[in-house]
């Protein structure tokens, strides 16, 4: 068998490589995304004080430290045994928006786009930022200003853009000011009417990308997220449903606090990344997909009215659940505009302003288990503390991970389709992270960097022996 192996991955946060394995015919055989970074936070947080951990664990992303921070309060508050204030609740949703906002932006506008808009073949020197900025100046400017503005409300809230020390087990420290909620208030109709116009051009460009829709990821498989009581989008609260290929509801309302009895996580020795699994179906038939667009394959209606009139288009591009992880693009920018009328909608609620935000306990139960969704899919954090509040033992469980299998496969597809003769052009070897990138990964979180994502795609003969490979 033959290799070809593609090292590094590019625009992705992280550090990854691709082996591609070929047949006897140069045929694409088999495929594996490998994780290469380990960073253990699960192992170095036994023994701090749970109390800790929101700071902590926010560290472990720059660009999702809010997601971090928002679950392990969460974890938090069962280990106090408290139901934080319904201030401390409506501010950490509001934040959480933020995060969605100013993450996907960055996915859509820096990460994705110069594929999108420049297209896959443009030479890389071109296929970057600065490409769609000559390009497409007013797009490339709303991008800036969705992620500046989902920034600032963060910072409005915790002090800071990227790490704010503000959730805490029991609550927040502080709420929202009066001027604080009069600036994003300010900010909201440019970030509307910028996402809308992007939306518009996505879908007149999309029928351009008719063999990457068909080819990036498109396979039958079981979708997770969080989801409310009425079907609606969720991001913070709710219960666990499970749904399959078809639309079907496979897990109805799994409490949060039980996902370890639906899920399990295998290992490999080619990565650093765990690969989790529906339990009951098993690793093959158990392979399920979280994110953007899992939630809107999950859920039977956003909640807002522009958002909702956009999920019922998307909602056309599958029978039963969406397929194709092409489409996670438009499941983002989907997502953006719901969340800025959600926050608008929240910004008219008094108890954003109250000053009674924090409940006090100490340790009343010796487990926590604290789930959101964060931008890139659900995100699980399990501790278990001794009577001190000491932690003895910590499950993370990230999004990207739990897409771990799903993005095997599609390196595997995006390969067979693309890879010919046993040799790497740049359009292909592009394609072939693109299909990585549609899911948008953040290897820092889900193994426990900043910059280029080093990639290496390997192409391995049938024999064994490395015949090409490609580096970025």
């Amino acid at each position: 068998m033959r290799r070809v192996v593609i090292d590094p991955v590019t625009r992705i946060e992280g550090h990854a490589k691709v082996t591609l394995y070929l047949d006897d015919a140069g045929e694409v055989a088999d495929a594996r995304f490998h994780v290469t970074e380990f960073r253990g936070f699960e192992k170095f947080c036994e023994g701090r004080p749970f109390w800790e951990m929101p700071g902590i664990t926010a560290r472990i992303c720059g660009i999702c430290p809010v997601s971090h921070l928002l679950a392990s309060a969460k974890a938090g508050d069962q280990i106090l045994g408290v139901a934080p204030p319904p201030a401390a609740e409506k501010l950490r949703r509001l934040m959480n928006l933020a995060q969605i906002v100013q993450s996907h932006a960055l996915s859509f506008f820096h990460l994705s786009s110069p594929d999108l808009l420049l297209g896959f073949d443009v030479p890389a020197a071109r296929r970057n930022l600065f490409g769609v900025a000559e390009a497409y100046p007013e797009l490339a400017r709303a991008g800036i200003r969705l992620r500046q503005f989902g920034q600032e409300v963060i910072a409005q809230l915790g002090g800071r853009r990227i790490h704010p020390s503000w959730a805490v087990p029991g609550g927040v420290r502080a709420p929202l000011s009066a001027e604080g909620r009069d600036a994003i208030r300010a900010g909201l109709p440019e970030q509307l009417e910028a996402i809308t116009r992007t939306i518009a051009r996505f879908k007149a460009d999309e029928a351009r990308f008719a063999d990457e829709v068909a080819s990036f990821g498109t396979f039958p498989s079981l979708f997770l997220s969080l989801v409310g009581e009425d079907g609606t989008w969720e991001h913070y609260g709710g219960a666990l449903r499970l749904v399959d290929a078809r639309g079907e509801v496979v897990e109805a309302a799994i409490d949060p606090a039980r996902y370890a009895e639906y899920i399990a996580e295998t290992a490999e020795p080619w990565s650093y990344l765990k690969f989790p699994y529906y339990r009951p179906a098993g690793p093959v038939d158990g392979m399920y997909r979280v994110g953007p667009l899992a939630r809107l394959n999950v859920c039977r209606r956003f909640g807002t009215p522009l958002a909702d009139a956009e999920l019922a288009e998307l909602k056309t591009r599958g029978e039963g659940a969406v397929l194709g992880s092409f489409h996670y693009h438009y499941a983002r920018l989907v997502e953006i505009l719901g969340c800025l009328e959600l926050i608008e909608r929240l910004l008219d609620d008094p108890d954003l302003l109250s000053t009674t935000c924090r409940a006090s306990a100490g340790v009343n139960r010796l487990e926590g288990v604290g789930v959101s969704e964060a931008p890139r899919g659900t995100l699980f954090h399990h501790y278990e503390v001794d009577e001190n509040g000491l932690l003895t033992a910590v499950d993370l469980l990230i999004a990207t991970g739990q897409n771990n299998l799903a993005m095997n496969r599609t390196v595997a597809q995006v390969a067979r389709r693309y890879v010919r003769g046993g040799r790497l052009d740049d359009g292909v070897l592009n394609r072939v992270e693109a299909g990585i990138r549609a899911y948008d990964p953040c290897l820092s979180c889900s193994t426990h960097a900043i910059g280029k994502m080093p990639l290496v795609v390997e192409l391995v003969a049938a024999d064994g022996t490395a015949i090409d490979e490609a580096r970025r």
